[in-house]
């Protein structure tokens, strides 16, 4: 099946035209908008567009009898003269976002105007096969779909893959922590839920989200790196546009090399970032199983606050320091206004202090390391999930009225 491109930027330019035989591309306009502020008014829409407040009107009315959006009534306090009808996202068009992983299966369901209205958690008791992952969401999907009939209409599934999948396939090359290769994982999904799938890259999707709507937001120069269980993976947004490559598996950063007489890596190679840096060791250090990850951020937190052992003081200080050689690369390579951390990444970053951004800025050459920053992704736990979703509703976004 034909699947669309993935893209940093949500569907539609910045201005609308007021000619009738565009009024869809002026529908994608508005929904988009609405989309990414969770909440405008009409006033800031006829702004932002151009488009006069009688096509707004219009525009909006039809996105309404589409189930798209919502009119509500403003605020009036402190406000002068007659207030503008604010538009919200409705919670009637939803995707289903997947991110299979070693430890689970994460599933949830996700709204317009990012807003995650639910997530289940399914813990492997094994690394899962990609027909077990299918499994599992076709079992969870079969066990809401009397909701889903009843109270949502659904956009599709977007699937954020730990591994190299092809966006105009869905087929995972490769996940080698999950030791898949070409698995038809969109195909299988669709046939075992009815619905249409998208898949991307797992660090695709969150540079996507974090492009969109979180920190990364007006931003055209970024790298978004996400760590979890299956590793290291990275998205890099130059310009405002998402790098691809030549196959779409751009983004390998985990892969960098960092230390020459490191481990030996999956892909084969020695010292990878993601053999260097990993959240499992980070994990035991701090006595929690991994079914216990999401405890990881405050625990790591408090005990650094507490003063750490000197065990995992060296752990921390010895991942730090790879990861501050990569980002250095990475800041040299592609110039990034802003670096953006993801998962046990984050966690690093927020007992680091000033120190990993300084450490970067030591390293890196005059110029790229001038005016870079280093934040901690917005979404936490859901930024993957929100990526996952704007896979499966671009389409919507894209013509709201098809």
């Amino acid at each position: 099946m034909a699947r669309q491109p993935v893209s940093p930027r949500a569907p539609g330019d910045v201005r609308g035209n007021n000619l009738d035989v565009v009024r869809r591309h002026n529908l994608s306009i508005v929904l988009g908008l609405v989309h990414a502020e969770g909440s405008v008014s009409r006033a800031e829409l006829t702004r932002r567009t151009s488009l006069n407040r009688s096509t707004i009107a219009a525009l909006v009315a039809e996105l309404v009898q589409l189930g798209l959006v919502l009119e509500t009534e403003p605020d009036a306090t402190n406000q002068v003269g007659r207030p503008s009808l604010v538009i919200v996202p409705s919670d009637k068009l939803v995707a289903i976002s997947v991110y299979p992983e070693l430890d689970a299966v994460t599933i949830g369901l996700v709204a317009l105007g990012h807003r995650v209205l639910r997530t289940v958690r399914y813990d492997n008791v094994r690394v899962p096969s990609a027909r077990e992952v299918v499994n599992i969401v076709g079992a969870v999907v079969a066990g809401m779909r009397g909701e889903l009939d009843e109270r949502f209409r659904v956009a599709g599934i977007g699937v954020a893959v730990p591994g190299l999948v092809g966006v105009s396939d869905g087929v995972v090359s490769l996940a080698p922590h999950l030791d898949w290769h070409n698995e038809p994982l969109a195909d299988m999904l669709q046939e075992a839920t009815g619905y249409p799938v998208w898949a991307a890259n797992d660090a695709t999707a969150g540079a996507i989200a974090e492009a969109r709507f979180g920190s990364g937001r007006g931003v055209d120069d970024l790298i978004y790196l996400n760590g979890g269980a299956s590793g290291i993976g990275g998205g890099v947004v130059s310009s405002g546009t998402l790098l691809g490559g030549a196959s779409g598996f751009a983004g390998e950063l985990g892969h960098t090399l960092v230390n020459s007489e490191g481990e030996l890596c999956h892909c084969g190679a020695t010292g990878c970032l993601e053999t260097e840096v990993r959240r499992a060791p980070l994990l035991d250090a701090l006595g929690l199983a991994p079914g216990q990850a999401a405890a990881l951020d405050e625990t790591l937190v408090a005990a650094w606050a507490a003063g750490p052992s000197p065990e995992l003081r060296e752990l921390v200080e010895r991942q730090l320091r790879f990861l501050g050689v990569a980002l250095a690369g990475f800041t040299n390579m592609f110039n990034p206004r802003l670096i953006v951390l993801g998962g046990f990444l984050g966690s690093l970053l927020e007992v680091s202090g000033d120190g990993l951004l300084e450490a970067v800025r030591g390293r890196a050459i005059i110029g790229s390391r001038d005016n870079v920053e280093i934040t901690r992704s917005t979404f936490g736990s859901n930024l993957l999930m929100i990526g996952a979703a704007e896979l499966a509703l671009a389409g919507v976004l894209a013509d709201p009225a098809g």
